[in-house]
């Protein structure tokens, strides 16, 4: 496990930056989505559904590789690889997608999300990392 300074934890918690997740389909071909996420100690939580392209490729390898990046200057980067574990607790799912919610749409949406996403076929998604490249100053 690799675990993430303090400068990497403010920079993927700083606003709303969306995480590029890569991941493989089922035939091999390489696929990038957008998420949204927050960290949790060294690990990054989403949300995603058990039936979706994303929650079928981390049922088949859980190896995933989340990119987050500043399209500001000084412009910066920070890829995770790590391995994900997944959990369907009806509590874990809500109380997470109220906070991945309340971080995107704001505190009085939060608990919509919360509702929304922490429903059945919804997957809480734990990225552990077990590696962390960092640039956070591209300018530099």
């Amino acid at each position: 496990m690799a675990e993430l300074t303090a400068e990497v934890r403010t920079f993927l918690s700083e606003g709303t930056r969306t995480g590029k997740l890569g991941f493989v389909a089922a035939d091999g071909r390489p696929l990038v989505a957008p998420i949204w996420f927050v960290v949790d100690g060294d690990d990054l939580l989403f949300n995603t559904g058990r039936d979706t392209a994303k929650g079928r490729a981390i049922a088949r390898d859980p190896r995933l590789v989340l990119c987050v990046d500043s399209e500001v200057p000084p412009f910066g980067f920070v890829q995770i690889q790590g391995v994900a574990s997944t959990s369907e607790e009806p509590a874990e799912l809500v109380r997470s997608a109220t906070e991945i919610g309340g971080r995107y749409m704001g505190a009085e949406r939060a608990e919509e999300f919360g509702r929304r996403n922490g429903v059945p076929g919804e997957l809480l998604v734990r990225l552990t990392p077990t590696k962390v490249i960092a640039q956070l100053d591209m300018t530099g």
